[in-house]
């Protein structure tokens, strides 16, 4: 396994937390909170992990998901991201949070929020590692429910550094939730959004008019289009790019079919993620590894996509160029031994 592509230092901005729920993490939790699960072991758990498409994942994920109950909870999922995040080079994360999986069970957002800030608030003391919350809306769910949802984080509005919009593409376009990203701006928020996985180009397209969006997630169809690319190119709109996801969901055959080396050759600000790692095979190191071997990318192709990682990334110019600084540092000693 080569090790520059976990050395490198690198932003993770296409990450959901709950997603992050290992099996040994379930079952523990499970058997804190005094729930049976539908499977015998962790290896009869890990073994569903087969999916067809993003939907057959989706009714696992919410499945799974129904052990985080507490506060106590959402901080140890969230702290047991950033030990492994550590390990695989991230310096800086930026973490969707799905407040509607949760507060549909009865969990109130804010044991949610007070749950991942507490983690969030020391993530940089304990673990290297700066962090910030992005709320995510299901799209799949009415944008009457979602403004609601925005409604409840008004209070906890320093705690979020912007939405964002996830779950099930196909059927459910950006447009759908315009009114509910224009009172997030208006808040203050930045806004990202999924598109371009699934869904068609042109769900890019409305994502970028309509909600405002300051990157595209996924956005690996964008490439069918190519007044988008120009576009995209041009304003310099970065994709948070999610290789093995992509792979394990069907959207390419093999990692060898995949376009980021396209998307690089295009001048697009293409960074790579783990989307959902703990069932989508791998963090982002793993990912870089995987990603470099299987489309041949050279050293410099790696480093392009770490600094990308920090020019997408909602932090402050100072903290941008200590992470730019620290990835020079990095080079070229590292990044040769890719």
């Amino acid at each position: 396994m080569p090790p520059g592509a976990f050395a490198l230092p690198k932003a993770e901005l296409h990450l959901h937390i709950e997603g992050t729920l290992e099996p040994e993490l379930i079952f523990a939790l499970a058997e804190r909170n005094r729930l049976t699960l539908p499977y015998p072991s962790v290896d009869a758990l890990r073994r569903a992990y087969e999916f067809t498409d993003l939907q057959s994942f989706l009714d696992l994920y919410y499945a799974a998901m129904n052990v985080l109950r507490t506060e106590r909870d959402f901080a140890e999922l969230a702290e047991a991201y950033f030990v492994r995040a550590r390990e695989q080079g991230v310096v800086h994360a930026e973490i969707f949070f799905d407040p509607q999986a949760h507060t549909a069970r009865g969990v109130a957002f804010e044991t949610v929020i007070d749950g991942l800030w507490s983690a969030v608030r020391e993530s940089e003391r304990r673990f290297g590692i700066s962090s910030k919350l992005i709320m995510c809306f299901l799209r799949d769910r009415s944008a009457e429910s979602a403004m609601a949802t925005l409604d409840q984080a008004l209070p906890y509005g320093e705690r979020i550094v912007g939405v964002g919009l996830d779950s099930a593409e196909l059927g459910h376009p950006p447009s759908k939730f315009a009114r509910v990203f224009e009172r997030a701006l208006a808040e203050g928020w930045k806004t990202v959004a999924h598109a371009g996985e699934e869904g068609p180009p042109a769900y890019v397209w409305e994502a970028l008019d309509l909600l405002k969006v300051s990157r595209v997630d996924h956005g690996v169809r964008s490439l069918e289009d190519p007044a988008l690319v120009a576009r995209l190119r041009d304003e310099r709109i970065p994709l948070t790019v999610c290789p093995l996801s992509n792979v394990k969901l069907r959207v390419f055959e093999d990692l060898r079919r995949h376009t980021l080396g396209t998307m690089l050759d295009e001048g697009l600000v293409a960074t790579v993620n783990s989307d959902d790692p703990a069932y989508f095979g791998g963090y982002v190191g793993d990912n870089f590894t995987a990603v470099a071997e299987a489309l041949d990318l050279a050293p410099s192709a790696l480093v392009t996509l770490a600094r990308n990682s920090f020019e997408a990334s909602f932090v402050d110019t100072a903290t941008r160029e200590r992470y730019l600084a620290l990835l020079d540092a990095a080079q070229p000693e590292r990044a040769a031994q890719v």
